[in-house]
């Protein structure tokens, strides 16, 4: 499975009273690289022609993120089914290598004219679930 990753520094308006990461801003950033990593892979057909939305989000938070903390998101398609896809997103700290947060979502391909369910079609399965060499 391909996986994707880009590097953040947490600003101070990602800080909440306790003046860590608020859990709004994690779930941000999860549909943030999310959405970054679809649009790498496929092309402006797919984009135009089908959508993804949340139906469900696990998040496990394992440690706390602060200010001026650079974080290494990694995102992955771990299994698919229908219209169904199960994202992982993890937070890292670069400094550490730390599992800060650790997320599970669940996704629905929907066409973008109708929202209605669609299956995934084989071209976007072979993206999302080729065999990393």
């Amino acid at each position: 499975m391909p996986t994707f990753e880009k590097r953040i520094v947490v600003a101070k308006k990602d800080l909440d009273e306790l003046n860590h990461v608020n859990n709004v801003r994690f779930v941000q950033w999860i549909q943030d690289i999310s959405k970054a990593h679809w649009e790498l892979l496929v092309g402006d057909e797919m984009r135009k022609n089908m959508v993804w939305v949340v139906t469900h989000h696990d998040i496990s938070y394992k440690g706390a993120a602060t200010e001026d903390q650079e974080l290494r998101i990694k995102t992955y398609i771990s299994e698919s089914k229908g219209a169904q896809s199960m994202r992982i997103v993890e937070f890292y700290c670069t400094r550490t290598g730390t599992l800060l947060v650790r997320a599970k979502s669940q996704w629905c391909l929907l066409g973008a004219t109708n929202f209605k369910p669609i299956r995934i079609p084989k071209a976007i399965l072979s993206i999302f679930h080729e065999q990393e060499t």
